[in-house]
């Protein structure tokens, strides 16, 4: 746990700065997902946001309160859980090319913060104001890209 980083990313942007680096610099893996794989599942996850999440993930909305207000703070606190497995559809493939999946990444914020109408409800928290849903996507990408260290860091 120690060689995790501490991040939390003000917005979008600084996620896509951070991959970046980590694309330029070298990375250390201090989880299951490479560079590539992070970014995928990223751009998985949060493409959903405005094209909507498919209607089984739907079952969660009566849990969305209790986890708006259990789990939320810890998640855009820095303090996300570890070790949920992801459902099969945002598990990436092995082998992926690192550039090419930040670049995909960076193309997806793009997207996201050009967005102006609303976001689909959120699986787990629900329908939220737009600065709602950025905040949590950067929350998540904070919490992957947390398990990837510049090569030479002492962290």
């Amino acid at each position: 746990m120690s060689d995790l980083r501490q991040l939390q990313f003000s917005d979008l942007e600084v996620a896509v700065d951070d991959a970046r680096q980590l694309l330029a610099s070298g990375y250390i893996r201090h989880g299951n997902w490479s560079l590539g794989q992070i970014c995928r599942h990223l751009v998985l996850v949060q493409d959903l946001a405005i094209g909507g999440y498919p209607l089984w993930m739907s079952v969660y909305a009566p849990l969305r309160p209790l986890m708006r207000w259990l789990l939320l703070p810890k998640m855009l606190s820095g303090n996300s859980p570890r070790g949920f497995r992801t459902s099969g559809i945002f598990q990436p493939p092995e082998g992926l090319d690192d550039a090419a999946e930040v670049e995909a990444f960076a193309a997806s914020v793009k997207t996201l913060l050009a967005h102006t109408g609303d976001f689909a409800p959120h699986p787990g928290f629900g329908k939220l104001p737009p600065e709602g849903i950025l905040e949590i996507h950067a929350a998540h990408a904070a919490h992957h890209l947390r398990h990837l260290s510049r090569q030479g860091d002492t962290e």
